[in-house]
């Protein structure tokens, strides 16, 4: 008989989503509420796949939460399991080292929360041993490899490693017990069951190697279908694995070409079909679109002075399509070729790359700088992150703002300055 487990991580139960919920209070709300969901479609999928064990690699909180309904939701949770005979054995990531809720939770005796000292838990099912081995971060940071704390593979049985690392690195996050794949595979373990890096990785060798990715994703960054991954440990010891999807609202990027438009109602019935199209092709419940529009068009400067009229049109679109979303709208239309012909004596043309010459002059940016950086200082410290995260964030915000401004200018007068 196969000893059979499901492999999770970086659920990051209730994260926050300020910028989210600044744009569209009802989105952030579904969105904020998707990993809750996610993780009953992962204990769904425990009970019925009647799995042994289910495996947290990290990160089942987002840091310093003090919600005590999160508490009482994942004690809800882990008592279904309980009630099922199936075990869960969770290490804990860097965001669970920050979580006050954490310390104050109390869990049935079939969870295993690993320590910060190596632990190995043997379970017997069918004739098979399987030894599950953890380490737990101790601490928010973890600069050097844990590698070398697991102890060596047990003789006769099969081993599973559990670990929250960033590998080699990967774009986006932060390290967090750095080791190489090879490294891994040379440890002598069965399974790795990873965590912290957000999107699946499969890594076959002497082992299998796996970061199943996060269950759900919470923005744009972390776009397409989120899953778990179901394992079978077979009689002959040999292992498969299983992707079960597990997102509630699918984040995507929609680019719609509108070159040649001429009508409004063009416009709104390429985003209706394009909208129709990703609707059928996701296959998670709700679909959260960024929608790119691209393309030459008379309509151009009418598109960028009447965006907010824009969105409110795409926005009834997703609505009529169901359990679809817009998120945000981007803007990269242009006018004809024909209408920039440099042939052509334009006086607002003339006065936009004027705009665009003084928007590009140092002086100028730097009061544009000294303005936005005083907004910011007044803004409570939830909402400050809009003119970016560091320096070079707020020097990109400055370049999009500055040309935007020059293009909405150009749009307000070329297409009528009165509405």
């Amino acid at each position: 008989m196969p000893f059979r487990f499901v492999h999770t991580a970086d659920i990051h139960l209730d994260s926050p989503l300020r910028s989210l919920a600044m744009r569209n209070g009802d989105l952030a709300e579904l969105v904020g509420d998707a990993s809750r969901q996610a993780f009953v479609s992962i204990v769904d999928l425990c009970l019925a796949e009647r799995v042994d064990v289910l495996v947290i690699a990290g990160d089942l909180y987002d840091g310093d939460q003090t919600s005590m309904k999160t508490a009482r939701f994942l004690a809800s949770q882990m008592t279904r399991l309980d009630q099922a005979g199936i075990r869960v054995f969770k290490i804990r990531g860097n965001h669970d080292a920050l979580s006050r809720i954490s310390k104050q939770l109390v869990f049935p005796d079939t969870v295993t929360i690993f320590s910060g000292r190596p632990q190995s838990v043997l379970q017997t099912a069918g004739g098979l041993d399987v030894v599950f081995h953890g380490l737990s971060f101790a601490s928010p940071k973890a600069p050097d490899s844990l590698l070398p704390k697991y102890p060596a593979a047990r003789e006769g049985a099969v081993n599973v490693g559990m670990m929250h690392t960033s590998l080699a690195g990967s774009p986006g996050h932060d390290i967090y017990a750095p080791c190489s794949v090879a490294d891994l595979h040379a440890h002598g373990f069965d399974y790795w069951a990873l965590g912290h890096i957000h999107s699946r990785q499969v890594h076959p060798g002497a082992s299998t190697a796996v970061m199943p990715g996060i269950p759900q994703g919470r923005d744009i960054n972390e776009a397409g279908e989120k899953s778990v991954t179901l394992v079978t440990i077979r009689d002959d010891r040999s292992i498969e694995i299983e992707e079960r999807l597990t997102s509630v609202a699918q984040f995507e990027r929609l680019s719609v070409d509108l070159t040649g438009t001429v009508e409004w109602s063009e416009v709104v019935g390429r985003i209706r079909s394009a909208l129709q199209d990703v609707r059928t092709a996701v296959r998670s419940r709700h679909v959260v679109v960024r929608l790119g529009l691209t393309g030459a068009s008379p309509l151009s400067w009418a598109l960028i002075r009447d965006r907010d009229l824009l969105l409110a049109e795409a926005e009834q679109v997703a609505e009529q399509t169901g359990d679809t979303w817009v998120e945000k709208l981007e803007l990269n239309v242009s006018p004809p070729a024909a209408e920039t012909s440099e042939g052509i004596a334009d006086p607002i043309f003339e006065l936009a790359q004027s705009m665009r010459t003084d928007a590009g002059s140092q002086a100028f940016r730097s009061e544009a700088r000294a303005l936005v950086q005083k907004m910011i200082a007044d803004l409570p410290p939830d909402g400050r992150d809009f003119g970016g995260k560091d320096e070079a964030g707020l020097e990109a915000f400055l370049d999009r703002v500055l040309d935007s401004g020059a293009d909405l200018v150009t749009a307000r007068l070329k297409a009528g300055g009165s509405q």
